[in-house]
């Protein structure tokens, strides 16, 4: 299949601006930019118009929740992966939160064949460290590594045992593979659902403290270096956590991370009240934690943006604050926030923001992705970024909308998403 992306806009890292640029793509790899004014002979290719358009590699997601197996009544593979495209992401890494635990190959198997019967954009499953995520045994990391899995987390709760996150570090490097960690320690944390900040003393409740998370990636440092394993940390949130990933990687540990976009943009003090769609895990922190995990972004001590996409029904959110689960969806609302927030505003260059986006999860990761080269895989995004409009969450793709950014007014969307050199989402369509 032939296909050429004509008159698209793509970031030149060497101009630090946008450049005009032709793509052609055949069988699902870039074959040739061509550059200039002039409109290369299309001959009988199918052609995508992107004048005035961005055209980007495709997004990369490493820390999304799909839901399936098990929660299908919040999100499926199906309306996951077309939540994803919709939001310009091609490639999304699955957390193994689900019922059954993905703990087993039989899992991954489910997981990578649904997707390619149902799925529109890359999966990359995500296996447990711990069988049921119980953090008493270890699960058959060879025997998940051989069915597809990309790397091995328990998502969700954080592995309270040192010495399992240890035989689960020294496991994976014998094996070429990560750990990945949701830091929480549980001691300080159960039953709390917000903080601890001036939401929390102004409403009378006992907050979340940031040590929660920054002792456990503290502690996880110290295994990373004593095993050498790659070690990433999800969703940092905290400045405590900054802190601790900068000296490590300043030490040599081979240490990544990650922030969600919610964490760049909102903070404790911006919590309207008792709406569960401003509950996630970990919670909103202070105006100093925000400032903190944007400068580490920014040096390159957080590698990469995720979104922990979380989808929960309308029913769940319902429930109130207190009771309610814990998360947000972000795959839509992503690449527009960021870029009203931080681009838009000449805080970041459209390149680095692209950059977070892209090329560095692919690095971190080992993916094909992520890049506009010829010979890579031909995974685009096309995004109009003068087109404004409102956060509609009525018009998710996804089979839920928990959102805080409701009716925010953003700039800078998806029109078009490529896999495989396929397009499987478009505006028009």
């Amino acid at each position: 299949m032939s296909l050429w992306i004509i008159n698209g806009s793509v970031w030149d890292t060497a101009a630090s601006g946008l450049v005009k640029q032709h793509i052609r793509i055949e069988d699902g790899k870039i074959a040739e930019l061509a550059s200039g004014e002039t409109v290369p002979d299309t001959g009988s290719a199918e052609v995508i118009d992107a004048k005035g358009k961005l055209v980007s590699a495709g997004f990369i997601d490493m820390h999304v929740h799909l839901r399936d197996p098990g929660f299908e009544y919040k999100e499926d593979i199906a309306t996951g992966t077309r939540s994803a495209a919709k939001g310009g992401f091609t490639t999304i890494a699955c957390m193994p939160n689900t019922r059954p635990v993905t703990d087993t190959p039989e899992t991954i198997n489910y997981i990578l064949d649904k997707n390619a019967k149902e799925g529109v954009v890359r999966v990359l499953p995500y296996a447990a460290i711990s069988k049921n995520q119980l953090g008493r045994e270890l699960t058959d990391f060879a025997a998940l590594k051989a069915a597809g899995t990309i790397g091995f987390t328990d998502d969700g709760v954080g592995v309270q045992s040192a010495q399992m996150m240890k035989d689960a570090m020294a496991l994976a490097k014998s094996l070429d593979m990560p750990v990945i960690a949701h830091c929480e320690d549980n001691t300080l944390v159960e039953g709390l659902f917000v903080s601890e900040g001036k939401f929390s003393r102004e409403n009378g409740l006992k907050g979340i403290p940031n040590e929660s998370e920054a002792i456990h990636v503290g502690r996880d440092i110290l295994l990373a270096e004593a095993t050498g394993v790659h070690y990433h940390v999800c969703h940092v949130s905290t400045e405590q956590s900054v802190r601790l990933i900068r000296l490590g990687k300043q030490i040599g540990v081979n240490v990544t991370a990650e922030v969600c976009p919610h964490h760049l943009v909102l903070s404790d003090e911006d919590i309207p009240g008792f709406d569960a769609n401003w509950k996630m895990n970990p919670p909103l922190r202070t105006p100093r934690d925000v400032a903190a995990v944007i400068e580490a972004l920014e040096d390159g001590t957080i590698d990469m943006i995720v979104t922990d996409h979380a989808p929960h029904s309308a029913e769940e959110k319902a429930r109130g604050m207190q009771l309610a689960p814990f998360g947000i969806v972000g795959f839509e609302t992503a690449f527009p926030l960021l870029y009203t927030q931080f681009v838009k505003t000449g805080k970041w260059t459209l390149g680095f923001l692209l950059d977070r986006m892209t090329a560095d999860p692919a690095r971190v990761f080992k993916l094909e992705t992520g890049r506009l080269a010829a010979g890579a895989p031909a995974d685009l995004t096309i995004v109009d970024l003068d087109s404004e409009r409102a956060v509609d969450p009525a018009t998710f793709a996804s089979r839920s909308n928990n959102t805080p950014f409701g009716g925010w007014k953003l700039q800078g969307w998806p029109v078009a998403t490529i896999v495989n050199g396929a397009v499987v989402w478009s505006e028009q369509a």
